[in-house]
């Protein structure tokens, strides 16, 4: 399955899809610039504490670069042929943040719930400058990945950025490996087989999924305890595309609509 087969066949996910690349292909035309790999041995009490990695007692990761990168393509963004109203949002966030000297650096605490109140149009400032971050974080996260122990992360939220997760995968053909995906910096974790990612909730009778038909192994396991429900794609091979979050926003829609409560945090609420 590939982009544009998928956008052919659900033709109202297109206009955040052309977003979406638009975005990708400004942030993408920056000087590369990513942070650098921490000293795991500095971080490994926190983890073994479930402290997700941003949210350590120490500054391990530098996060002021990535201010400077989030001014800068809200700068290429605005000379960028935008739809009217995202292109509105961007041109007052990007006057909101320049007049603060600070105000980029701000704004990305904002993202992890540092600083109160908001700017304006947080939803867009949460999409952007997230997909500021994982760029930016990507080879921590890659790292991250294989130096953790997978069994010793069995936690209900992102290892690296503490948001709980958009989407879930099982994958394999016996055993069925279950990983949760963060929405956010990009981070896929193990998880247990079953039970809750929101309330831990173990309970069988108390868990269920829908598959959706001709949604290419895309289901919605929700728990019948805390009302939440979690995106899963129940295959291989296309995961560039199905756990991107955007791709299956119409089953938000449909979970929605049955009442069913969404406990990860959209950058898709623009």
């Amino acid at each position: 399955m590939n982009r544009e087969n998928w956008i052919a066949s659900h033709p109202y996910l297109r206009p955040v899809a052309e977003f979406q690349s638009q975005v990708e292909t400004a942030a993408a035309s920056l000087p590369p610039a990513f942070a650098a790999i921490p000293e795991w041995r500095d971080y490994a009490e926190e983890f073994r504490r479930g402290v997700p990695l941003l949210r350590g007692s120490c500054s391990l990761v530098d996060l002021k670069p990535a201010a400077a990168i989030l001014d800068s393509l809200l700068e290429r963004l605005a000379k960028t042929s935008l739809p009217e109203e995202p292109a509105q949002e961007i041109r007052e966030l990007r006057r909101a943040l320049g007049a603060d000297p600070s105000g980029s650096e701000r704004a990305v605490a904002c993202l992890f719930e540092q600083n109160d109140p908001a700017p304006p149009h947080s939803g867009m400032l949460r999409y952007v400058g997230w997909t500021v971050l994982a760029r930016y974080l990507a080879p921590v996260v890659g790292h991250f990945g294989d130096w953790r122990e997978d069994e010793q992360w069995l936690k209900s939220y992102c290892p690296t950025c503490g948001s709980l997760p958009a989407m879930g995968q099982l994958a394999g053909t016996e055993s069925r490996m279950r990983h949760l995906v963060c929405g956010c910096c990009g981070t896929r974790w193990r998880f247990r087989r079953t039970g809750c990612p929101f309330c831990e909730n173990t309970d069988d009778h108390r868990l269920a999924a829908v598959a959706i038909e001709g949604e290419a192994g895309l289901r919605i396991d929700y728990c019948e305890s805390c009302g939440g429900y979690l995106k899963t794609y129940a295959g291989t091979g296309s995961e560039a595309l199905l756990l991107a979050d955007w791709t299956s926003l119409h089953l938000d829609v449909i979970a929605s609509d049955r009442g069913w409560k969404r406990f990860a945090a959209s950058l898709y609420s623009l």
